[in-house]
């Protein structure tokens, strides 16, 4: 029976968590800085990541926080990578608006002129 790996690269374990759709992907994000080991700024996707090791990163507009439970060994299907890792980014808070609130919530004189003031306007630049 093969040994089981204790470290990988973070770029491969990215992929294999299926977070981003390609390595390269992986990659380009952390050389960007969008991604944390342990809380600290991760620049080489030859980093080496281990269990027990918690990643922030970004992706598609959102922070995720995952921490590492096991090394992929391939890029499986989507419930085989979720054995991978346990998501510790907190819930949304969910918020329902409704449109009355929207419209009232705008400080009035902020936005588009009234026709009014549209006139007041013309009538100062003739």
């Amino acid at each position: 029976m093969p040994e089981a790996r204790l470290s990988q690269r973070i770029d491969v374990w990215l992929w294999h968590a299926r977070f981003y759709k390609t390595r390269s992907l992986a990659t380009k994000m952390i050389r960007g800085g969008k991604v944390r080991l342990n809380g600290n700024l991760c620049k080489k996707a030859s980093s080496l990541i281990a269990c027990d090791d918690i990643l922030t990163f970004i992706r598609s507009d959102e922070i995720l926080i995952a921490k590492i439970l096991s090394i992929g060994t391939r890029r499986g299907p989507a419930p085989e990578a979720q054995l991978l890792y346990e998501d510790l980014t907190p819930p949304k808070e969910e918020y329902k608006q409704d449109t009355k609130d929207v419209v009232a919530a705008r400080p009035r004189g902020s936005g588009r002129p009234t026709k009014t003031q549209r006139r007041a306007i013309d009538k100062l630049m003739n």
